[in-house]
Formats: C-alpha cells, structure tokens, sequence
C-alpha cells in the first residue's frame, strides 16, 4: 500500500515539502512503515518557476480537484489565510481525508471549526508547521507535556521582528533603518504589517495558549503591541541595565484564567531568550513537574517549515497503516475566562522628565503608591532644573500600570514620560 498525498501549494513551503517527499521517499517509507506518494499539486499558475519538478499530469490549477480526488489519502494545505484554504480543508474532510496545515491565521481564528470537522469525519488534523517553522513545539505540548501542568508560556515567535530588534541592539539602528535591512535580506513580507505590529505572533500564541492549557483561546484573545515604537534608547536604556528587548508572547493560566498578550519586552541578558538572535525563535515553557523547557531553532523558511510539514504526514501514515487516529482537539477547559489585559500581572521599567526640585519624587512615588503599584528601584540623573528618573516596578496590574501613567502625566512637575515598557524573567 501507499499514502497517497494531495498538495495545496508550491510557494517556498509546498515547494520544500515537495522535494522533502521526492528526495527522501525511500527514508520516509522506512519511517513510516509505508510508501508516501505525491499524487497532485495545485498552483495558481502553470508557467511559474517551482523548486521541484514533477511530472506535467501531477499538476493542477484547480484545488477542488485535489480535495475531491479519490484516490487521495491526505491533503497537505501550504496556501494560507483564511478562505479558500478554510473551504478545502473542509471539503476534504467530508471527502474522508486526512489534513496537514501551516495555516496559523486559519486555525487561531477558526480552530474550533476545522477541528470539530476533523472529529466529525474520524480524520486526523496536523498542524505542527503552524508554530516555529521547523522548531518541534506542537507535538510536545499536546504528547510529552500531557503528565504536567504547565503554567506559564513565554517565546520569540516571528523572526523578522526578532531580527530587527537583534541589528538595533548591535549597531544602534533606529527602528526603520532595521527594517529596511530586513527588507533588502528578504525576511519582511510585502506588507510588514502582520509581523511588526504582532498579528503574527498573537495567532502563533492564540495555538500555543490553546495546547498549553487545554482551552480555547483565539487571535482575537490576545493582547497586541508591536515594535515600532521601540526606540535606540529604550535599547541602550536596557543595555544600561543588563537587559534586552525583545517582542515577546506570553500567556499564563492563573486560577482558571487565561492571560495572553504580545508586546516588547526587557529581559535579563541572563534569560535563555535574550540570546535568541536575528530570525531564530524560541518557546520557553515552565511546568508545574517538568520546570523550565525552552524550544529553539529556525522559526520559519522552507526547508524548516517543510520538514514539519513531511513529519505530520509521516505521523499520518503510520496511522493509516495501523488503523488509528492521531490526538484531536486537546481543549477540553472550553469554558476557561481569558483575562483582559488590565488584569495581567505585570511590571515596568519606566523613564520620566520630571523638575528637579525637593519633593518631586515624593509626589511620584505617592502616585505608584496611591495605584497600588510598588517600585522596585529608583535612580535619578540630570543636572540644572530638570531631572531624569528611571524606574523599575514590582508586580502589579496592568490596569494599576496604566491608572499610574495617567496620573504620572498629571503632574506639575512630570514633563514627559519618555519611555515605559514591560519587564519580563527578572526575579524581584
């Protein structure tokens, strides 16, 4: 017998996934106890160069052909976005096949649907390329965790965000002279929107809190911030401090609620993740039993992302070989709160202009306090009639955070708050 494989896509992912199969054929079969055979691949153009090259009949302009072809096994889907990709993936279900996907944006927004359709249709869903490219992170959340509880989930997810914040941090680069480097190495997007405004990370987070703590979490869940307000001194700031700034995701499960949220962060250059540099990404999980995990590697490009493509199929096929079914849907805490990003438990480093004269950082400090939001540490520098304070927070609501901003840029003698941003892995 063989697996017989249909594919959606022939772009930088289909196309490594392709050759995966093609040129390792014979290892996979080895692995997977049977023969995987590319059958069908659907493109949107004929006459477009592809990095594989297959015979003319295995090609097709029509993706409804693939989904629908009987004698298809499984249907790999590298399209993205959200239709037509979501319709396929259905319609290959009714038609009793298995899925592979690395659609993030489908499954963070629509989940629910694809994977109460893979149930309904006895079928496994696949989706381990959806997060971290080539880093296995899906997997050991949904398998080898199964025995912890974990109770917190921290990484670097979207790697030209990660390279851009990597050349500001060594070379002094403003943010959109990062960028247009990035740009030029081809690791933005023709619209860089989705990576460094967080989209990208939030629907990466939305699957990885959804695994992590069983519960349905969506994009939508969580709370964006990006990077384009960071500045080379909120960089040399955190340098000055032994610190790096990095866009992280972050989602915690904390009395039956779960907290997810994207934005830059300071962390000690001691943290595994502050060493995570240019397109690298990395997951940092802490269990209840297990302690701390961190999960590194290429978070994206074809062969990474491909080669997580092919071990979701290889998964598959061994199921088919034996009569099984891989684990489905894992969020069984459906009715689990996501807490607003108020209630998250934060802590800041933040930089006010204030008057130098007496009693200016009692007044500031009685403003912390009158929030509820304790500090941690204060230093003080400037000369003349105006001053600089630097602070840093101990752990408080993000809600008490922002009552205190408010109230900070209230006071006669605070002329400006010139930088505030979060504090993530530092020990209080």
């Amino acid at each position: 017998m063989s697996v017989r494989i249909g594919l959606l896509g022939c772009g930088i992912v289909g196309g490594a996934t392709a050759r995966i199969l093609e040129v390792h054929a014979a290892e996979l079969q080895q692995r997977a106890g049977t023969a995987i055979e590319l059958r069908k691949v659907a493109v949107r153009s004929l006459s477009k160069p592809r990095p594989v090259d297959l015979p003319a009949d295995m090609w097709t302009t029509d993706p409804w052909e693939v989904v629908k072809d009987p004698e298809i096994d499984v249907v790999v889907e590298v399209i993205g976005g959200i239709e037509p990709a979501k319709d396929l993936i259905l319609e290959a279900f009714s038609n009793g096949k298995h899925v592979v996907t690395a659609n993030k944006e489908l499954l963070a927004n629509l989940g629910k649907e694809v994977m109460d359709a893979a149930e309904a249709s006895g079928k496994d869903l696949l989706f381990e390329a959806s997060v971290g490219g080539g880093i296995p992170i899906i997997r050991p959340m949904k398998e080898s965790l199964a025995g912890d509880r974990v109770r917190r989930v921290m990484g670097i997810v979207n790697g030209t965000t990660n390279f851009i914040l990597t050349r500001m941090s060594d070379t002094g680069m403003t943010f959109a002279e990062a960028l247009a480097e990035a740009d030029s190495l081809g690791y933005t997007e023709m619209d860089p929107s989705a990576d460094i405004e967080g989209f990208d990370a939030a629907s990466k987070l939305a699957i990885l809190s959804s695994l992590a703590f069983n519960a349905r979490v969506i994009a939508g869940d969580v709370a964006r911030e990006g990077i384009s307000r960071v500045t080379p001194a909120d960089i040399s700031a955190a340098h000055e401090l032994g610190y790096e700034v990095k866009l992280l995701a972050v989602a915690e499960m904390d009395d039956g609620a779960v907290s997810a949220r994207v934005h830059p962060a300071m962390l000690p250059k001691t943290h595994p993740l502050a060493s995570v540099r240019d397109v690298y990404n990395a997951v940092f999980v802490e269990g209840e039993q297990t302690g701390e995990l961190m999960f590194f590697g290429r978070g994206a490009g074809g062969g990474p992302t491909g080669s997580a493509v092919v071990g979701d199929i290889v998964e598959i096929a061994r199921n088919i070989r034996n009569g099984a079914r891989g684990i489905g849907c894992t969020c069984y805490h459906s009715a689990a709160r996501i807490r607003p990003m108020d209630e998250a438990k934060v802590r800041y480093y933040v930089v006010l202009s204030v008057t130098d004269q007496p009693g200016v950082l009692a007044s500031v400090a009685g403003v912390f306090a009158s929030n509820e939001v304790s500090i941690a540490s204060v230093r003080q520098e400037g000369a003349g009639d105006e001053a600089t304070l630097m602070l840093i927070t101990h752990t408080a609501t993000e809600g008490a955070h922002r009552a205190t901003f408010v109230q900070l840029g209230e006071l006669s003698t605070v002329r400006s708050i010139m930088s505030s941003m979060r504090v993530e892995g530092a020990p209080e």
